[in-house]
């Protein structure tokens, strides 16, 4: 059967036969159609068999559509455009009607979007698809075939914990023994199984059994945690074809290569997936990737055109066909595959891949197949493992460990040199020495004759005995400290979060102290610093600003300058306001300014520009209304959240935008004449959309009175220059009202429009339909071309300002940060344009700033990546990165001289070059030159790639914070990661170190959190806990050297087993843990206030090489003291009533004694904040020491041996040990009691500086806080503050230009 389409000049043919009257019209013969010159043909849905062809006399004609490539013809066809859509005026002019097949009418979203809507062109890249990288081979539908089983692809399978049931112990045992103390005591608890050892096997194995214990069972704990995560995600449920065109819900881990799914509107893809059909007839669908790059804007995908009408279960019956695509890759924004569907081959793009994590919006279905599973998945491929963080504290206590380790091998050494010799001349001419070791009776260990053999025992020894220089309760007692640290971080009130109910959660106990030493924040935008929202909240009109709504910046400003807030109203004054005159919240619009609310703009001089600016905003979009059936509401799906917005202030404004159709926008608005509200309509011509070199977006209406009107908004350093002469009437007032609102941090946009005639329009829609429709690689270009031609000669209307609402308290926070040190780069997915305008709006960035801009978005840049030697452009890109860099680093070198801050931004593309291995050490030294550092449209890995370059490069410090799956490499790449419990689902919190609920909790979490627990854990200007135990440990130790020396290194411990074994439990270690808890050297008010603090930390002075040694000084010291006080007071003297001299039990006890007072007295004096809890166990600790030495002294002599009643009959009697034990005392704290008054009263550090201020009261002075503040190490040049003073600084030389 044949069918012959009219013959006439310039037609437009239109057929659009379903599926299912194929078989009538086809089966018999071939569809022929006979046209002319310039014809356009559009062949709509539906498959068309092989046999179909066209015939015709000329050679010169285009096809559009679905189906444009489907007909085999013989012709040679010059012009032939693949996929491209019709503009929507041809269909209604030619009155074509569409055929919907009995499905419900749906909006023609790429008739709106004007984006590309048919098959795919193949391109270069896909020459590729079968080479190496190019290898994988899907059967659709068939994930159970034989081919398919060889391929073993990976299963949908997701596991993100650290260990395993097989890889725990192994694991886990490992961890513990990286720490070299532990290693220490293991050899011990090997050795003291032997005749070497001076005390039990029991006694030595049971504590390292444990310590190692407590802290596996903390690791058990932490991992499990993230087991039950990965099990909830595992065991989501999705539809899956399962034959017969059945689809029923499976597990996702269930899922295979091959499979096809059913997602759902609102459902996470359970696996990348390639688009096949949707719920739209155009096979398209919206999809949320806010997941994985932090856009909240959504995407358009559409499926491949030869799968475009399976809409039904029912379709996949019989459906099958083979994928072939690139192999498993972190790239998250190309794609390369082709799609084999009976005898053709149909090209894949990243129009049709929908990625693992993203979600389903405004869509009600769509059908995929499953081509990467699992950690085969691209956003699988940009995670890393779970790492094993120790901070730098634990790896520097190491280093420690390590010294202490020489000195006891040391003093072994010299001792059993000293044994040897000693043991050697025991006897000689039958006259012992050391009789009472009865060297000629005796074993290897004392053995004249063989003395080598003996000194090497005694070596081994003297290692055990000496190995309380080495404590073994300091891991546990850290570990203990630690977990007490984080339920104080976990219960702190000022960090929870009402609204979400949602506490801090400090998720790993690992890494509190880091807190305390962080140099650089990696901050990622989306959901972290921002709350994913827009709100109109100013604008300028005809030279007139409107609004009095105000912004998070000009709050903190106004706060910084103790001045009222701007304008006198707050947003939440203006809420409250509204709610009491009965007007709900609207999201979106935060705009208070009686002149123009509630119609009365029309009142306002300029009122024709007001209505021209509103309805400009509520037509120059391409939102899309959706009417709730019960309350009539109407509210907006965009593709942008200030888009959004822009529709939402004009509704609220009185020109409610409420219908689109093909080719029109329906708005209600408020007519001049009648004052009421009426129904106008637009006729849609076209759509210029935005882009990032374009930095604007038009429209082309015709109103009803038949006017053409180009209506355009964009930034201002675009759009300035585009006005015609007589359209910059409030040009400058407009460009001032800008300027304040970049300052209050706020999104600016200008509006402008112009009148078209006819002639003008109709070349343009000829030239922009031909760009359009073109195949070309140019066809961007080509479209920026003729939109340049018509986009001029604008009109100035105004100027809009919307918040990109920062998170409550995000300046103020990035500000406290700022003084107090730390770096702060923002790493997000978002285009540059939106992250330069979050970094104005928290401070980041600021007026006058320069900016070093780093951007592949250039012409030259672009036609580079059109490129066909792929390698020759890669390399010419990098050349180009190289060139912007050096020239930013001249910039740094010539601004270093004025001190002025710079601000480098750097795209994706850029960054990928940068951050290679013979680049990135310059990009690191731009980086740390310059103020604020802001990486745009950044995947996950260069994320988690930026965060190691700075970490390993640095040295120092970093802690990235970020809310999304896309932010889970740089939380675990960071030396601490903390994650936002916020609304973009809970990977980031189970990948974080910490969880907050909002960015601002990271000052207190800082400032506060941090400074107290790396003072805690480490040592500031007085004494705190690493060194404390090394100062007790030192002190305690060396007692026993000096009395091994002094009995000739005989092996002969000084001290009683149980002294030895309790000292670290109950008499010493209690008080630490208390200290390493409780103690504040300045309060959290203080902390806050004066935020230089944190500067010790970040320089890491508070555990330095200087302050270790002199603890190790001090301890030394203080057991010379005591040992030889004790020895010299009482070798000699008479000590009990009948005249006995002190013996070995009376001397270990007495020692002990002034070992007890002297360490938890130094404690006392370190202490700056006291609790009865630390009274308790240091007097205590004390008290305890006597209790014990009664009741331990009390028992039968097999057990307490050389204790027994050594207090009760000989201690306590005598006058001469408390004399002594006072003596002791006061001369072992002489010496760190003179060094701290000194150090307080000549050389004070900040703490005692802001001590100084509290106890004069002077801390409200701002003078004196002033002249504090100038004591920081670093200068600040972002924050508010940094702004503020800028900004004075600008107006100072304002005015003095004026006075000049």
């Amino acid at each position: 059967m044949n069918v012959i389409g009219k013959q006439h000049e310039h037609a437009l043919i239109h057929l659009n036969i379903r599926g299912k009257f194929l078989p009538k019209f086809w089966s018999a013969g071939k569809l022929r159609f006979s046209f002319r010159t310039s014809t356009v043909i559009y062949l709509g849905s539906g498959f068309y068999p092989a046999a179909a062809t066209l015939e015709s006399s000329s050679s010169n004609y285009l096809l559009i559509g679905r189906a444009s490539k489907q007909l085999s013809s013989p012709l040679r066809i010059k012009s032939v455009t693949v996929g491209r859509c019709i503009w929507p005026t041809w269909g209604q002019s030619c009155g074509l009607q569409r055929m919907t097949g009995g499905r419900r009418k749906k909006q023609r979203f790429s008739r709106i979007h004007a984006f590309s809507c048919g098959r795919a062109s193949f391109k270069s890249e896909h020459s590729l698809i079968g080479g190496p990288g190019f290898s994988r081979i899907v059967y659709c539908n068939e994930p159970e075939c034989f081919e398919a089983g060889l391929q073993n692809y990976a299963s949908n399978y997701v596991r993100t914990t650290k260990y395993t049931l097989a890889t725990f112990l192994p694991k886990s045992l490992f961890e513990q023994f990286r720490r070299v103390a532990n290693v220490y005591f293991l050899l011990c608890a090997i050795l003291s199984f032997t005749q070497l050892s001076p005390y039990s096997a029991v006694s030595n194995v049971v504590p390292l059994v444990v310590v190692i214990g407590v802290t596996m069972g903390k690791e058990v704990v932490e991992d499990w945690k993230r087991k039950k995560q990965d099990v909830e995600m595992n065991n989501r449920k999705v539809k899956v074809h399962y034959g017969e065109g059945v689809f029923d819900h499976a597990k996702w881990m269930d899922l295979k290569v091959g499979d096809i799914v059913r997602v759902e509107k609102d459902e996470y893809f359970p696996a990348d997936l390639i688009l096949l059909s949707s719920s739209y007839d155009e096979a398209i669908c919206y999809v949320e990737t806010t997941n994985l790059d932090g856009e909240t804007n959504l995407k358009l995908k559409q499926a491949p055109d030869v799968t475009s009408n399976l809409h039904e279960d029912s379709n996949f019956q019989d459906f099958k066909a083979i994928i072939r695509c690139e192999d498993p890759n972190a790239n998250l924004y190309s794609f390369i595959g082709s799609l084999d569907l009976g005898e053709e081959q149909h090209a894949l793009m990243p129009q049709q891949l929908l990625l693992r994590d993203s979600k389903l919006r405004n869509t009600d279905y769509i059908y995929g197949v499953v081509i990467f599973t699992g950690h085969d998945t691209k956003v699988m491929q940009n995670s890393t493992a779970p790492p094993s963080k120790r901070s730098k504290i634990e790896r520097r206590m190491d280093k420690v460990i390590y010294l202490l380790f020489f000195i006891l091998v040391l003093i072994s050494f010299i001792g059993s040199i000293f044994f040897g010799i000693s043991t050697k001349e025991d006897l000689k001419d039958g006259r012992m020495k050391r009789w009472y070791l009865r060297p000629d009776k005796t074993t290897v260990f004392y053995d004249p004759d063989r003395a080598p053999a003996a000194a090497i025992l005694h070596f081994f020894t003297a290692l055990m005995l000496y190995g309380y220089l080495i404590p073994i309760s300091l891991y546990v007692s850290i570990e203990i400290v630690k977990v007490l640290q984080s339920i104080f971080i976990n219960q702190d009130l000022h960090m929870y979060h009402e609204e979400t109910d949602k506490p801090a959660r400090a998720r790993t106990s690992n890494l509190n102290e880091e807190l305390g030493q962080v140099d650089t924040v990696l901050s990622d935008k989306t959901g972290t610093l921002t709350c994913n929202s827009m709100e109109f909240i100013k604008c300028s009109v005809a030279g007139t600003s409107y609004g009095r709504g105000v912004t998070e910046v000009e709050r903190a400003m106004a706060r910084r300058k103790g001045s009222p807030l701007p304008q006198g109203e707050t947003d939440e004054e203006a809420i409250v306001e509204g709610v009491a005159e009965g007007k709900p919240f609207v999201k979106g619009f935060n705009f208070v300014d009686e002149r123009i609310t509630n119609g009365h703009w029309v009142n306002e001089p300029h009122t024709d520009v007001l209505q021209k600016f509103l309805r400009l905003l509520a037509i120059c979009h391409t939102a899309i209304p959706e009417i709730d059936e019960e309350t009539g509401r109407t509210s907006y799906e965009a593709e942008s959240p200030d888009e959004a917005a822009f529709v939402i202030a004009a509704r609220e404004l009185g020109f409610e935008f409420y219908e689109r159709t093909q080719t029109s926008i329906l708005l209600h608005e408020l007519d001049l004449v009648s004052g009421r509200k009426i129904k106008r309509s637009y006729q849609l011509l076209n759509i210029i959309e935005f882009n990032s070199s374009r930095k604007r977006m038009s429209v082309i209406v015709r109103n009803e009175e038949g006017k053409l009107l180009l209506l355009c908004k964009g930034a201002d350093s675009v759009m300035f220059e585009r006005l015609a002469k007589d359209g910059r009437k409030f040009e400058e007032p407009t460009k001032e009202h800008i300027g304040e609102y970049a300052d209050a941090g706020l999104r600016t946009l200008v509006l402008a429009y112009r009148e078209l005639d006819e002639e003008e329009y109709n070349e343009f829609n000829r030239e922009f339909t031909e760009a359009k429709t073109s195949i070309t690689a140019d066809r961007e270009e080509m479209i920026e071309e003729v939109a340049e031609k018509i986009e001029k000669d604008l009109i100035l209307l105004g100027a809009t300002a919307v918040e990109d609402k920062l998170q409550n308290g995000v300046p103020e926070c990035i500000d406290k940060l700022a003084q107090a040190g730390i770096k702060i780069w923002v790493l997000t997915g978002d285009k540059m344009e939106t992250a330069i305008n979050i970094g104005f709006a928290c401070s980041l960035l600021r007026q006058g700033m320069k900016q070093i801009i780093i951007s592949s978005d250039t012409i030259e840049n672009k036609a580079l990546e059109k490129m066909e030697d792929k390698a020759a452009a890669a390399t010419a890109l990098k050349e180009s990165v190289l060139h912007q860099m050096n020239e930013g680093m001249a910039l740094l070198t010539a601004s270093s001289e004025t001190s002025e801050a710079l601000a480098l931004i750097i795209d994706g593309k850029s960054l990928t070059y940068a951050i290679e291995d013979d680049v990135k050490d310059l990009f690191l030294e731009l980086a740390i030159g310059c103020a604020s550092v802001i990486c745009c449209r950044s995947s996950p890995k260069q994320k988690a790639l930026v965060t190691r370059l700075v970490k390993s490069k640095t040295g120092h410090t970093t802690l990235a914070i970020g809310d999304g799956a896309n932010d889970v490499g740089m939380l675990q790449e960071a030396d601490i990661g903390v994650g936002i419990s916020g609304v973009e689902g809970m990977q980031a919190v189970m990948s974080s170190d910490i969880a907050i609920a909002q960015f601002r909790f990271l000052e207190r979490l800082l400032l506060v959190h941090g400074h107290w627990c790396y003072r805690r854990i480490s040592s500031m200007a007085k004494l705190v806990k690493i060194c404390y135990f090394f100062y007790k440990n030192i002190a305690f130790g060396f007692t026993l050297f000096f009395y091994e020396a002094y009995a000739s290194f005989s092996g002969q411990p000084a001290y009683n087993d149980w002294f030895l074994s309790l000292y670290n439990v109950f008499f010493t270690s209690l008080p630490v843990i208390a200290l390493g808890v409780f103690d504040q050297d300045v309060s959290a008010r203080f902390c806050l206030k004066f935020p230089l603090l944190y500067q010790e930390g970040v320089q890491n002075v508070l555990f330095s090489w200087t302050r270790i040694l002199g603890w190790a000084f001090n301890g030394l010291s203080s057991s010379v003291l005591i040992f030889f006080f004790c020895i010299y007071a009482m070798e000699h003297q008479a000590f009990r009533k009948g005249g006995e001299v002190v013996g070995l039990e009376i001397l270990g006890a007495t020692m002990y004694t002034c070992v007890v007072w002297v360490v938890n007295c130094q404690m006392a004096l370190s202490i700056n904040y006291f609790t009865y809890i630390q009274h308790l166990f240091i007097w205590g600790g004390i008290l305890f020491w006597y209790i014990f030495l009664m009741a331990y002294g009390a028992m039968d002599p097999y057990l307490s041996t050389t204790a027994y009643k050594v207090f009760v009959e000989a201690c306590a009697p005598a006058p001469s040990y408390w004399l002594i034990t006072l003596l002791v005392l006061f001369s072992s704290l002489l010496p760190y009691f003179i060094y701290s008054a000194i150090q307080m009263r000549f050389f004070p550090l900040y703490h005692q500086m802001i001590h100084w201020l509290r106890n004069d009261g002077q801390t409200e002075d701002p003078e004196y806080c002033n002249m504090v503040r100038q004591r920081s190490l670093r200068p600040t040049t972002v924050g508010y503050t940094a702004r503020y003073v800028a900004k004075s600084k600008r107006l100072k030389e304002k005015k003095h230009h004026q006075d000049s």
